[in-house]
C-alpha cells in the first residue's frame, strides 16, 4: 500500500524547552522529531499524532493532549524515500504539533524506525535536525505560549 503524501511532526518538549530527538534507524545521523504520515485521507491529524508518539516512543496519550500549532509545509519528498507512494507523487504536506511532558523520560523505541534518542535544549536540537521544517518547527516552540501551559502528559 501507498503511503498518503500527508503526514504529521510532533515536537515532544519539557516546560524547560528540552526537545527529544529520535535517530532514524535507515539514515544513521539524521535526528529528528516524531513523523508520520496518515493511515487514511479522513484520519484526524491528531490521532495520527497521538499514534505516531505511541509507535515510536512508548508514550500514550490521548489525542487531545497534542497541540496543534497550526502550522504546515510542504516540501519535496526525498528520492530515496519516493518509492513508498504512489507513481507521479513528489511532495508531502506536514502538520506541526507540539507534545508537552513533565519530565525527560526514556522513550521505549521502535527499533525498526529508531535506533538512538537524546534531550537537547531547543536550539541545540533544532541544529541537530536534519530537516529543515523540523528545525524551524523547533526555533517556533520558543514562541509558543502552550510551550509552558499547565497539563503536561507524563512521560513512559
Amino acid at each position: 500500500m501507498d503511503k498518503i503524501p500527508e503526514s504529521v511532526l510532533v515536537v515532544i518538549h519539557t516546560a524547560a524547552l528540552d526537545v527529544l530527538l529520535l535517530e532514524r534507524a535507515d539514515h544513521p545521523g539524521f535526528w529528528q522529531s516524531v513523523t508520520g504520515s496518515l493511515d487514511a485521507p479522513d484520519e484526524p491529524l491528531a490521532t495520527a499524532c497521538a499514534r505516531e508518539v505511541a509507535e515510536e516512543t512508548g508514550l500514550h496519550v490521548p489525542p487531545a493532549y497534542v497541540d496543534d500549532w497550526e502550522l504546515e509545509n510542504v516540501y519535496p519528498i526525498f528520492a530515496q524515500w519516493r518509492h513508498r507512494y504512489a507513481a507521479g507523487v513528489t511532495h508531502n504536506r506536514e502538520h506541526v504539533f507540539g507534545l508537552r511532558v513533565g519530565d525527560r523520560y526514556v522513550p521505549r523505541l521502535a527499533r525498526r524506525e529508531h535506533t538512538a534518542y537524546r534531550w537537547l535544549e531547543w536550539r541545540a536540537a533544532a541544529d541537530a535536525c536534519f530537516s529543515w521544517t523540523n528545525a524551524k518547527a523547533i526555533r517556533a516552540l520558543a514562541g509558543r505560549p502552550s510551550a509552558a501551559a499547565p497539563g503536561a502528559a507524563s512521560g513512559g
